[in-house]
């Protein structure tokens, strides 16, 4: 077969989670001896992590702004290049295509009730965007793979979907992502002075739960002994002020650390140096960084709703997200028992090993040829 990923985003210097699933699912797919020829499809950027081989060819768009990229210029290459199928794998797709399109829907968030606007005008566009475009585009679809079974259900109850047209593929993680015998001081001490802190990967999207995050966290160091720093990425120092002065706890601040935007080589490092992984989610339709942090053998706390505990299994420390005292408490059982500390260590890695891109890339092949 002759297939057309759409992969946009994936050479743009600061990725996140989508780029990364389609990035990796990519590299897996290059991997393999199958007979099939791929072109990715990507926007210009300054990250080129992906290499032309023998069965994958890039062609680069350029484009004034994502709508047109997406319903002007991609549909033309897609003609253009005569290839047997089209899969985007960003929750959006044109509403035009001249050959079969697989859609991988990440999540439906943007279609359900929200509890305020976000403070990033990008995103603020992109929720927009996504609640006109993902209605229409579902119709079209020869197939729609979302991430995990809650995500399927979820999609197909919330849109009406047959159940046999849509299908859940788990994402995998990147092996870089392991415990490490020697910790680089070096990389660790470019976002935080020491070993053993507390990290929260967060950003102004509601459904990360920072407010009651940092609530949680104040009320862990009003009980702790240790009173370990928390290092937060992905926000700024005036949002984080604005939470702060929200919660009331203004006084925690000489504890937090907030770098912005970590590199996702160096994520492997801290989680590695970390003691714990603050994971308390409103809202996941899978959830890469839980296994990141668990194939490193850093503890995880979760919340206990969404995908997280079908990702994290059955052994998880999972907690209402809605609750900031429940986070705490956990917290402060695993500084307490050190039997916990380490059975959550030695879960986390076995529970890790259960998923991987190459898995992700099998099933992925196995329904592009169903079509």
């Amino acid at each position: 077969m002759t297939i057309a990923i759409e992969a946009q985003r994936i050479f743009r210097p600061n990725k996140h989670g989508m780029d990364f699933v389609a990035l990796e699912t990519i590299r897996e797919l290059q991997k393999r001896n199958d007979d099939n020829k791929y072109f990715v499809i990507v926007a210009p950027g300054e990250d080129r992590c992906l290499e032309e081989t023998s069965n994958l060819s890039i062609i680069e768009l350029k484009s004034s702004n994502y709508l047109f990229w997406e319903q002007v210029a991609l549909p033309r290459a897609i003609k253009h290049l005569g290839v047997d199928l089209l899969h985007c794998t960003s929750n959006t797709a044109p509403l035009r295509c001249s050959v079969p399109l697989v859609l991988t829907l990440h999540d439906i968030i943007y279609l359900e009730p929200r509890q305020h606007r976000s403070p990033s005008l990008y995103q603020e566009m992109g929720w927009h965007y996504r609640r006109l475009v993902v209605p229409r585009i579902l119709k079209k679809c020869k197939k729609i793979i979302t991430v995990s079974q809650f995500e399927c259900n979820r999609i197909r109850h919330a849109l009406n979907i047959p159940s046999e047209y849509i299908t859940a593929i788990y994402n995998g993680y990147n092996t870089h992502f392991r415990q490490q015998s020697d910790i680089n001081m070096d990389i660790v001490r470019k976002y935080i002075p020491q070993k053993d802190f507390l990290i929260f990967l967060g950003n102004t999207d509601p459904k990360k739960n920072a407010a009651r995050t940092l609530k949680a966290y104040s009320l862990y160091l009003e009980q702790s002994l240790i009173k370990r720093p928390l290092l937060i990425a992905d926000l700024k120092e005036e949002y984080i002020d604005s939470l702060l002065q929200q919660e009331g706890i203004s006084d925690i601040k000489q504890y937090l650390y907030y770098p912005g935007y970590i590199a996702n080589h160096d994520l492997a490092t801290l989680y590695n140096a970390a003691f714990a992984f603050l994971y308390p989610s409103l809202r996941e339709s899978f959830g890469i960084p839980m296994l990141e942090a668990m194939a490193c053998g850093t503890p995880v706390i979760i919340g206990n709703i969404s995908a997280m505990p079908e990702v994290a299994g059955p052994g998880a420390l999972a907690v209402n997200p809605y609750k900031p005292e429940e986070i705490s408490d956990m917290l402060l059982k695993l500084e307490i028992d050190s039997t916990l500390y380490q059975k959550q260590k030695e879960y986390g890695i076995t529970r890790a090993q259960q998923f991987s891109w190459k898995k992700t890339a099998n099933e992925l092949v196995k329904l592009y040829h169903t079509l």
